[in-house]
């Protein structure tokens, strides 16, 4: 009999496990789908390069601020709950986005959508908590690494749909994914136990998206420093905004974000470093995508047509998935900072290789599968380093914070891919030069190297 249960139990995990690596998967393509479509977009609706850049920026923000409420929604009795709603409201910004409507309505789709982002939080949460050690830690790896994958199963599958049936119909398939994990979260997320009703810091909120909006248009949006003191301002007021919210946060009853739980010196190094890499990662990640579709007469770039750009990402995700599965398995104690050091590191060979050789398409298709590693790795690993010490209780806190820290971090840096590209752009002109590409990618040298300065330099 008790073989029979063990058994039974074994099989009701491994089909919840299965479960959750799923949907993150079908968030992961959902929140990866605007990333090989910026150049559609700006084509389709008529719209400048950098305006369509928002279409990935701004889900990646929403992600950010939508990950603290989640994380206070989903921390006990409301998780299940949490996660269908939001799975809703994803759904429902994909329908906007596949529609032919006005490029403010595919915005608001993508603001939508990118509430799918912090949604890994909680499914890990799910998993520590309702699966044996063994196979939680195993599925937590998993998810953490289920971005990476979702871009090279979403970039040729959008860039596919793009090439045959048009922008809606490529957007159309963030729609569908969505509501097939709507059905797969309905059908397999387990109840959880009675309890407290949660308190959501709205005003908290609030301030948070405030400022750091502020931040993002200081960054995205070079027009604003045309007049110095209109940037200078937003950027005061920005600073002011979330120095604001930073005391009422440590003042609050029921904060939005725990800052003292932040405070512990091994939650802040591991978010701290996690921000500068986030950076680092996704600037990389905005430049190459946006550098093999570079077109004709440009000079430079390859002028890959949707499919062969969107095929371009896959050695991106083979080598994350490579990285998140043998990362982790080579990770213990002070190793696991030593293996977040490593993936940086390879992070920043992807910019070497890149700026060295960007005229050779393997060369180009080398450094994209560098960066894949180095994404990998760095995502396969943050969830030891953020819940080292953390009580069972707060795994949906401090994985949620971290997964604003992330989703900051990485639309900051597609914010400053824009910036740089954009400032490397010639007046009069529609596309920037090659000397620019090369530049933007040695800046992120800079973040991966911090980030790994901050992770090694930490004490037993």
């Amino acid at each position: 009999m008790d073989a029979v249960k063990k058994t039974l139990g074994s099989g009701i995990s491994g089909r919840l496990g299965f479960a959750l690596v799923c949907t993150a998967l079908a968030t992961a393509v959902i929140g990866s789908v605007g990333a090989p479509l910026i150049t559609p977009v700006a084509t389709d609706l008529h719209v400048s390069l950098a305006a369509a850049q928002w279409t990935l920026t701004v889900t990646l923000f929403t992600g950010a601020i939508a990950g603290p409420v989640l994380g206070r929604l989903g921390g006990g009795p409301y998780r299940r709950a949490t996660i269908l709603a939001t799975l809703v409201l994803v759904t429902a910004g994909g329908l906007l986005t596949t529609l032919p409507l006005p490029f403010a309505a595919l915005l608001i789709g993508r603001g939508l959508q990118g509430l799918g982002v912090p949604l890994v939080a909680l499914l890990m949460s799910v998993a520590r908590t309702h699966l044996p050690a063994d196979r939680s830690a195993s599925t937590i790896a998993a998810l953490s690494v289920a971005s990476t994958v979702g871009i090279g199963v979403g970039y040729p599958a959008v860039s596919l749909l793009d090439q045959l049936a048009g922008l809606r119909a490529a957007y159309g398939l963030g729609f569908l994914l969505s509501a097939i994990a709507l059905v797969i979260a309905w059908r397999a997320l387990p109840a959880e136990a009675p309890g407290a009703r949660p308190r959501i810091d709205v005003l908290g909120a609030f301030l948070l998206a405030l400022g750091t909006l502020g931040v993002l248009l200081v960054i995205a949006e070079p027009a604003i420093w045309a007049d110095p003191w209109l940037g200078g301002g937003l950027l005061a007021a920005a600073a002011v905004i979330l120095s604001g919210w930073a005391v009422f946060e440590l003042r609050a009853a029921a904060p939005l974000v725990d800052l003292r739980m932040l405070g512990r010196a091994p939650v802040l190094r591991a978010n701290l470093a996690m921000l500068v890499a986030g950076m680092g990662l996704y600037l990389l990640f905005s430049l190459f995508t946006r550098f093999v579709q570079t077109p004709d007469g440009a000079g430079y770039g390859f002028a890959l047509p949707g499919v062969a750009a969107g095929a371009a990402l896959i050695p991106f995700s083979l080598l994350g998935f490579v990285a998140g599965r043998s990362v982790p398995r080579l990770s213990g104690g002070g190793t696991v900072r030593r293996m977040f050091a490593l993936s940086a590191a390879i992070a920043g060979a992807a910019a070497l290789l890149f700026a060295l050789a960007h005229g050779s398409l393997v060369a180009v298709l080398a450094a994209i599968a560098l960066l894949g590693f180095g994404v990998g790795g760095t995502s396969a690993v943050m969830p030891k380093l953020v819940l080292a010490g953390a009580p069972q209780g707060e795994t949906a806190s401090v994985l949620s914070i971290n997964q604003i820290v992330r989703s900051i971090g990485f639309s900051t840096g597609s914010a400053l891919a824009g910036l740089l590209l954009a400032s490397a752009t010639p007046a009069a002109m529609t596309l920037p030069t090659q000397g620019g590409y090369v530049t933007a990618a040695l800046w992120s040298l800079l973040p991966l190297t911090a980030a790994a300065f901050i992770v090694t330099r930490a004490r037993r």
